[in-house]
C-alpha cells in the first residue's frame, strides 16, 4: 500500500455524518468562548498594569524630547530605542512624566474593557488555532497534518516580532513625532493633550496590523504548501509586491515617512523569505513525488 493509498483510508474512515461535525463544531467553539471569556477578566483585572506597560512607548519619548529640549538639541533616534528597551536609562534632568486625560465619565471604564478584550484575543488565539486545527485534521492527509502544525507555533511567533517592533521601535518614534509638532513661542503655546483612550486604540491598532502584516510568510508558506502559489510567479510579480507593500504601510501607519518606512521594509524582506519558504516547499514535493514514483 502506497502512502497516498494509506491516507486515503485514514480519511475514509474519520468520515462522519454532518450532525457529527455540527456537533463537533459547537464544542470547539463553546471551548473558544470560554476560554476568552477567562483571559477576558484575567486581562480586566490587570488592566491598569497593562495599561502602564503600554504607556512606557509614550514616556520613553517624553523623556527624551524633554532632554533635547533642555539640551536645544534634536532627539536622538538612537537614544530612545535604547532608553525603550532597557539599555540606557532616562536621560537625567528629563522630565518622563505622561499626563494622559479621560474626557467621559466611564472612558476610562470602557478604555480598560477594550484593552481586556484585545488582550483576551492574542492571549486565546493558540487556543482558537488548536481548536480550528483539531477539527480540520481529520479531512488533511498524514503529510498535511504534519506541515499544518508548524503554522500553528510560527503565527504566534510572527505576531510577537510584529508586536515587539511595535512596541520598542514604531511607538516611541511616532509619539516623539508628535511631540515635536508642538509650538510653545511668544505668547502662543500648541501642546499636545492626549486622550488615553485616543492613545489606547492608536497602540491597539499598531499592534493589530503589523501582527497581521508580519503574518505573510505564514500565509504565502501555506498557499505553496497548498499548490496555490508558486515562487515563479512570486518572484515575477516581486515589483507589484513592493507597490502594494508600499500602500498597505501607508495606510495603516500615521502619516509619516519614518512609520512607513518602519513597516514597509520589514515586510519586503518577509516577502523575499516567502518566496525561499515556497521554494523549499517546491523542492521537498517534488522529492517526495519522484519517490512515490519509484515505490509505485
Amino acid at each position: 500500500m502506497t502512502p497516498s493509498d494509506r491516507d486515503e483510508a485514514e480519511i475514509e474512515a474519520s468520515r462522519a455524518p454532518l450532525m457529527d461535525h455540527l456537533i463537533e463544531l459547537r464544542g470547539r467553539l463553546l471551548i473558544c468562548v470560554v476560554a476568552f471569556f477567562l483571559a477576558f477578566i484575567l486581562c480586566f483585572a490587570f488592566a491598569n498594569q497593562i495599561q502602564i506597560a503600554l504607556i512606557k512607548p509614550y514616556q520613553a519619548a517624553v523623556a527624551i524630547h524633554a532632554a533635547a529640549l533642555a539640551t536645544g538639541g534634536h532627539a536622538n533616534p538612537i537614544e530612545l530605542i535604547a532608553v525603550m528597551t532597557g539599555i540606557k536609562p532616562y536621560p537625567p534632568g528629563s522630565a518622563a512624566v505622561v499626563q494622559l486625560i479621560a474626557t467621559a465619565p466611564l472612558e476610562q471604564l470602557f478604555t480598560k474593557m477594550k484593552i481586556a478584550a484585545f488582550g483576551a484575543a492574542v492571549l486565546t488565539f493558540p487556543v482558537m488555532a488548536w481548536q480550528m486545527y483539531r477539527f480540520v485534521a481529520p479531512g488533511l492527509y498524514r503529510n498535511e497534518r504534519g506541515a499544518f502544525l508548524p503554522f500553528l507555533i510560527a503565527a504566534p511567533v510572527m505576531f510577537c516580532l510584529g508586536g515587539a517592533l511595535v512596541y520598542y521601535v514604531m511607538l516611541p518614534f511616532v509619539m516623539l513625532f508628535s511631540l515635536s509638532q508642538q509650538v510653545a513661542t511668544d505668547g502662543i503655546s500648541v501642546a499636545q493633550t492626549t486622550k488615553i483612550s485616543d492613545y489606547l486604540s492608536l497602540v491597539t491598532s499598531l499592534l493589530l496590523a503589523f501582527g497581521l502584516c508580519f503574518q505573510l510568510p505564514v500565509v504565502t508558506t501555506l498557499l505553496g504548501l497548498a499548490g496555490l502559489i508558486s515562487s515563479k510567479v512570486m518572484a515575477a510579480g516581486r515589483r507589484y509586491a513592493i507597490v502594494a507593500v508600499v500602500v498597505v504601510a501607508a495606510v495603516v501607519t500615521p502619516p509619516d515617512p519614518i512609520s512607513q518606512l518602519m513597516l514597509a521594509v520589514p515586510l519586503v524582506i518577509l516577502y523575499e523569505i516567502s518566496i525561499w519558504c515556497v521554494r523549499l516547499i517546491e523542492l521537498r514535493r517534488k522529492k517526495a513525488d519522484d519517490l512515490e514514483a519509484e515505490i509505485a
